[in-house]
């Protein structure tokens, strides 16, 4: 029995939900609702005291960490393989896992905040903002640094930086094969809500001079993965009136 606990718009949750999809496998989809803050309760933190989606629930046991679920489900049911088969091109894998995690999963986070989730910390008391700030676990320090107007145009130039670069690493990968690591992998779903989120907040100009991105980001669109994961409500556009203009 495999339970996910996630949140539609949680990029995150999405990497994990396109892998599930992708190898066939069903699972309970329980939603975790930010706005009831229902990931920093008790119970949750009892589950993952990180206090961020997902959340894997395997016969009751508990695998944590978008990325770690992936490599997870991928052992435990490899009938559906998403890693390589020999150990230079799993280590090549895990390379591009590490540089996913550490680059642009970070990065978005700040235009993603900036133009649609720090209205949600406007009309809060000071006092209200402090335990806000304070409930955090794991990105206590993020909440902190946005406060109650968002990041700063040095913090939102640099995460379009990394962006970008993100783009051109990408985009240089994938000249020469169809998926970065030649065949379909890990690597390509856990960056595929990156761009994603990319393309609803307006950063699609990043990549509007990557033609192989591109070409495999169309290829992406048309996998019965994504559409499955990508349901209505599972994109910032989708629940909010408007989205600030990007920088």
């Amino acid at each position: 029995m495999l339970e996910l606990l996630n949140n539609p718009i949680s990029t995150c949750s999405q990497k994990v939900r396109l892998t599930l999809h992708e190898k066939g496998l069903p699972f309970a989809d329980t939603k975790i609702d930010f706005r009831k803050k229902e990931h920093l309760t008790p119970e949750y933190l009892a589950i993952n005291p990180d206090g961020v989606v997902p959340s894997l629930l395997h016969d009751g046991h508990a695998v944590l960490d978008s990325s770690v679920i992936m490599e997870y489900l991928d052992e435990l049911f490899p009938e559906v393989p998403l890693s390589p088969k020999a150990p230079l091109g799993r280590a090549k894998m895990r390379k591009w896992l590490r540089f996913i995690e550490e680059v642009p999963t970070t990065a978005i986070r700040i235009p993603s905040f900036n133009q649609v989730l720090v209205r949600h910390r406007a009309d809060l008391s000071e006092d209200e903002l402090q335990k806000d700030t304070d409930a955090r676990t794991l990105r206590r320090t993020f909440y902190r640094e946005m406060g109650r107007g968002g990041f700063s145009d040095a913090r939102l130039q640099e995460s379009h930086d990394r962006l970008r670069e993100t783009v051109a690493r990408m985009d240089s990968a994938l000249a020469d094969a169809e998926w970065l690591c030649g065949d379909l992998s890990l690597a390509d779903f856990c960056v595929v809500p990156t761009i994603d989120r990319m393309r609803d907040l307006g950063l699609d100009h990043l990549w509007s001079d990557a033609p192989h991105l591109q070409r495999w980001w169309n290829a992406m669109q048309d996998r019965a993965a994504y559409r499955a994961t990508y349901y209505p409500g599972t994109r910032v556009s989708d629940i909010y009136d408007s989205i600030g203009e990007p920088a």
